[in-house]
């Protein structure tokens, strides 16, 4: 019955196709009657004609060839969509987009305590390297400049008179020191050469006082006999030595030079207990070691305050100007207003190292690498760059998903580029050449890993391949497949590797 109902459907087929010809044949006629009334046909038209005659005659054939192959043969036999493996260059790419931003940016912050003189710059204006983006008040400027040259003054004055009260209390000390080694030896002197002359002053009183004892004892002798010669003599004796012990010139000498000694004496301990007291005075006033480096500290300190304060000042006389080309994008100061030492004044962002900030999926992150070149796409004007860095850490999105920034550096930005807005970027991942390609659809997997089917003499062969890197439409067969084989680009359920398929070339 299956067979009858093909050799049925043939002579439909056939008679259908008599029929087709003989109403072409008998339209022919009909038309080759009218061609005597009709005008020639012009190129064009005669183009036309043949197109739909070529198109016609195709459509015809190619519905033969599906009939046969439904209807003839053993059995139905499926149609797959196949293109042959080619040989080529092949580029893997990740499109994503980001924010326009910059990798450098200055924040200006007051150095200065100075009222505010001008401000021509406002938030989003475009300023030029040089460019002055705030001025100070010239006479509170010039006021501040001169307080600070005299709290300067007045550091280094306080400085020196310090170092010169030392340098004094040191030379009281030395002095002290010296005098009183020198008064302690002259002291010694004079008190022994006080002890020197007390002793011969003692011993010649010692001398005439025996002496006048003896003459005593010899007018005891002659007492019986006191109108004698000897007596009388013995007497004047007595006498002489008397007024001797009174008044002896030696000893007399002797005390006269002693008194002046013992007034030497005294003016030498006097001034060595002054000298003592400046000593004192000295130590406890001069400056130690620790109290000298403490000084010092002190006044370098104040030496570089008071310099770094007029430095500072004079470095704003021209105003605050801008270090590269930019954009503002934070500005406090108001003409007229004081801003306080350490506050931000503004924030200029560059628009010469500009960058694109993009957040990379786990996905992706393999194929990323910095140094990679990309496309950078902003307000429909394009724009070369590269990557330049992946940071180490994940963070969150918006979505909870873990991705990773990413920033894409611009190697040509020009004026008009706009921080903040979004831009396209397109990053160049991989590259191959001379690659055997197949449509993105061809690839399988199951569990062997990755495989495709081929048509070889219209049966399927599932041939094992191995991938490296794709395109959005493309990718490249490594391992398994040769250029030019007959892959089957679109995989349906019914389709197993040994079928017999009628291979339709894409």
């Amino acid at each position: 019955m299956a067979d009858k109902t093909v050799i049925s459907e043939e002579q439909t087929a056939d008679k259908a196709e008599i029929e087709l010809v003989q109403g072409g044949e008998a339209s022919g006629k009909k038309e080759g009657k009218k061609k005597k009334e009709k005008k020639p046909l012009d190129k064009k038209a005669k183009k036309k004609r043949k197109k739909i005659i070529i198109f016609s005659i195709a459509g015809v054939l190619v519905l033969l060839i599906i009939l046969k192959s439904i209807f003839g043969g053993n059995g139905a036999q499926m149609m797959v969509a196949t293109t042959s493996a080619v040989n080529g260059e092949i580029e893997q790419t990740i499109s994503t987009s980001g924010t326009v931003t910059t990798e450098k940016v200055k924040s200006y912050f007051s150095e200065v305590n100075v009222k505010i003189g001008d401000v021509p710059v406002q938030v989003g204006d475009a300023v030029e390297a040089g460019d002055v983006l705030v001025s100070y008040d010239e006479a509170d400027l010039n006021k501040e400049i001169e307080l600070a040259q005299l709290k300067r003054q007045s550091a280094e004055g306080s400085y020196s008179n310090s170092v010169q009260t030392n340098n004094e209390k040191l030379g009281d000390l030395n002095e002290a020191n010296v005098n009183l080694d020198v008064l302690e030896q002259q002291i010694l002197d004079t008190e022994a050469y006080i002890t020197n002359l007390e002793n011969k002053i003692e011993k010649k009183k010692s001398d005439l006082a025996y002496e006048g004892a003896l003459l005593q004892i010899s007018l005891l002798d002659w007492q019986d006999q006191p109108g004698s010669d000897e007596y009388l003599n013995l007497q004047k004796l007595i006498q002489l030595n008397s007024y001797e012990q009174q008044n002896n010139k030696e000893i007399k000498g002797w005390q006269d030079e002693l008194d002046v000694y013992n007034k030497m004496l005294t003016e030498y301990k006097e001034y060595r207990t002054e000298m003592k007291s400046q000593q004192s005075s000295a130590e406890n006033s001069r400056l130690t070691s620790g109290a000298k480096e403490e000084l010092e500290a002190e006044n370098q300190t104040k030496e570089i305050e008071a310099s770094h304060s007029l430095d500072n000042l004079e470095a704003v006389k021209g105003g605050l100007v801008a270090e590269f080309n930019g954009v503002i994008t934070e500005l406090s100061a108001v003409p007229g207003g004081v801003v306080q030492t350490g506050s931000q004044i503004l924030k200029l962002e560059s628009t010469e190292d500009v960058m694109v900030e993009i957040s990379v999926t786990k996905y992706d992150l393999d194929k990323i690498a910095v140094g990679q070149n990309a496309v950078i796409t902003i307000g429909g004007k394009e724009y070369q760059g590269e990557v330049s860095k992946i940071n180490k850490m994940a963070e969150k999105n918006n979505s909870g998903a873990a991705v990773v920034k990413t920033e894409i550096k611009l190697n040509n930005p020009d004026s008009d580029v706009v921080l903040g807005v979004e831009a396209k970027v397109i990053i160049s991942t991989a590259q191959a050449s001379d690659a055997v390609l197949v449509p993105v659809t061809a690839v399988n997997v199951d569990v062997d890993g990755e495989f495709v089917y081929v048509v070889e003499n219209s049966i399927v062969v599932k041939k094992p391949v191995t991938t490296g890197i794709s395109s959005d439409t493309m990718v490249q067969i490594t391992e398994g497949l040769a250029q030019g084989e007959q892959v089957v680009t679109e995989v349906s359920s019914g389709l197993m590797e040994g079928m017999t398929v009628v291979a339709i070339p894409q």
